[in-house]
């Protein structure tokens, strides 16, 4: 059964949704000029580390061409709140829940990028296709990461154990030896080192919960119940979730899914093919 929806709503301050629990969600609603966004309205949900302005270079050209685009930022991310708990997916997909509630949001395009596509997930499992037309998932996470005895081929313990001592100790140090590999040849260094400062931003206990969570997360069995229709996209050189282990995957188990793999692409193609994914978000709503 769907979880029942949670009474939340925008709070005093301009740009906050709350929580039931107090939780202040900041929020982007970037609207067309003079329109009311007939192209549609979609919801994007950042990745691990990073706010909702992660999605200026999609969401900008996307109000352009008339859709409604909005974005905000998880639980200890950007401008929201740092509660210090609550980043387990259940709770995340109740956030995600009070955005498009408090928005009274229907017929909505939901984007998720990496951790954000699980979090997608998690919120039609828990609450509901009511208010989702479509889902996109972009370089995500699922539907399991981790070496398991029934998942052999996922990520071993000792990776995630070295990524979590490097959290502990010189996160700043670790993003700057990764953000490359991350953005891909083509990004500026300016770029990079805009994605840098919003990470290093981030609650670092949020930083740990939530890579617990990634960790953790088994969506095997979840994908089947998805019932929109879902486009996947990644790029065939993404490190971080490899896709062979991750999209692939996901499309086999999630009915009416259609998969794009990008060719020489790295995990962030939000940067890296800006246009390109622009395009395919922008077709994808619109069918």
């Amino acid at each position: 059964m769907p979880a029942k929806h949670r009474v939340h709503g925008e709070t005093a301050r301009p740009g906050y949704i709350a929580t039931e629990s107090g939780v202040e969600l900041f929020y982007r609603d970037w609207r067309p000029e003079g329109a009311p966004g007939n192209g549609g309205t979609i919801v994007f949900v950042p990745s691990y580390s990073l706010p909702g302005d992660m999605w200026a270079y999609q969401m900008l050209p996307l109000v352009r061409q008339g859709f409604r685009c909005i974005a905000y930022d998880r639980r200890g991310h950007g401008r929201s709140s740092d509660p210090g708990g609550g980043y387990d997916y259940d709770t995340l997909a109740d956030d995600l829940a009070a955005v498009i509630d408090a928005l009274d949001l229907s017929r909505v395009t939901l984007v998720g990028y990496s951790m954000g596509g699980a979090e997608a997930v998690r919120y039609l499992t828990r609450h509901g296709s009511a208010r989702v037309a479509r889902l996109a998932l972009i370089a995500s996470t699922l539907p399991m990461l981790m070496k398991t005895p029934d998942n052999p081929d996922g990520i071993d313990c000792a990776c995630v154990d070295a990524f979590r001592q490097d959290l502990a100790s010189d996160y700043p140090r670790w993003l700057a030896d990764n953000a490359r590999p991350f953005a891909g040849p083509g990004a500026s260094q300016a770029m990079i080192d805009w994605i840098r400062e919003m990470a290093l931003r981030t609650s670092h206990h949020a930083l740990f919960a939530c890579n617990e969570t990634v960790s953790r997360g088994d969506f095997r069995n979840e994908l089947r119940d998805i019932d929109v229709p879902t486009l996947i996209v990644q790029g065939d050189r993404d490190v971080s979730n490899p896709l062979e282990l991750t999209s692939q995957r996901t499309a086999r188990l999630i009915p009416n899914a259609r998969l794009v793999v990008y060719e020489g692409a790295p995990h962030g193609i939000f940067l890296s093919d800006a246009a390109r994914l622009t395009a395919d978000i922008a077709a994808f709503a619109s069918a």
